[in-house]
């Protein structure tokens, strides 16, 4: 067993420095957190992923980076290593609320539109609701999130804060400030917006790294977690064999949106 890991070490190394595509459409950022040894004790250390899909509408990770802290300066190098690796261009950029990560983002790629992550930000909401109201504030919140336009959603989200904006202040502060790249998804059609408007894609590959992990309570340095969340990604890619669901359709839409950054990549 002790061969078979050595041997990951330097397969780690020349994965994480590979040439990457030029253009990937859509782009994928999220974080899971385990226990580290550092400096004779064990502290809680922010594991992110990066995956991409890319022209032909397959799911592939483009970086594992480890950090303590989240931060612009931190995902500024993550973006940087992605670019020194060859992507020029990325479409739509779906993300947890990580803080630094838009300004980041848009500062090595500033064509990318950025959609944080629905989803989530109903989850951090709920938190901040009363027990016995949640079920049904996350019941009207639909009216906001499945809007038809952006218009709509607006409306709805006034309405909401109109009913519930004094008992619950912080929400709909949260929903206001974040709103632009909360709201982004509203333009474009279904099978675009199904895409983007959450970073589930993503939440289905940390769940296969904790079935990996779930039998240690901690690791002993970077490396070892590394490489068994390298494992997890080679099986994984095993299965990555087809584009995701609808793509011929969904890549003729993002030429509507996006035919001058397309053109060349998609040879039209």
């Amino acid at each position: 067993i002790t061969a078979v890991t050595d041997k990951l070490i330097p397969m780690l190394d020349e994965w994480k420095k590979r040439p990457l595509e030029a253009i990937y459409p859509f782009l994928y950022l999220d974080a899971i957190h385990y226990k580290v040894r550092e400096d004779g004790h064990y502290i809680s250390k922010a594991f992110y992923t990066v995956l991409g899909i890319n022209l032909e509408g397959k799911k592939e990770i483009l970086g594992l980076y480890l950090n303590e802290s989240e931060g612009a300066k931190f995902w500024l190098q993550v973006l940087t290593d992605l670019q020194n690796r060859g992507v020029k261009d990325i479409l739509i950029a779906s993300v947890d609320g990580l803080k630094g990560v838009p300004e980041a983002i848009n500062a090595v790629f500033p064509d990318t539109e950025v959609q944080l992550c629905i989803v989530h930000q109903i989850r951090n909401s709920l938190k901040y609701v009363a027990s016995k109201n949640q079920k049904q504030f996350a019941s009207e919140l639909k009216t906001v999130y499945q809007a038809f336009t952006k218009e709509e959603a607006e409306l709805a989200l006034d309405k909401m804060e109109e009913k519930w904006g004094k008992k619950y202040p912080i929400v709909f502060d949260s929903w206001r400030n974040k709103w632009d790249n909360l709201s982004n998804y509203f333009k474009y059609p279904e099978d675009i917006r199904r895409i983007i408007y959450t970073t589930n894609i993503i939440e289905s590959v940390h769940r296969q790294f904790r079935t990996l992990t779930k039998t240690k309570g901690a690791f002993p340095n970077d490396n070892s977690l590394l490489k068994l969340l390298y494992t997890g990604i080679l099986n994984a890619e095993k299965k990555w064999t087809m584009p995701i669901r609808n793509w011929s359709l969904t890549i003729s839409q993002l030429n509507i949106f996006f035919k001058e950054r397309l053109k060349d990549a998609l040879k039209l």
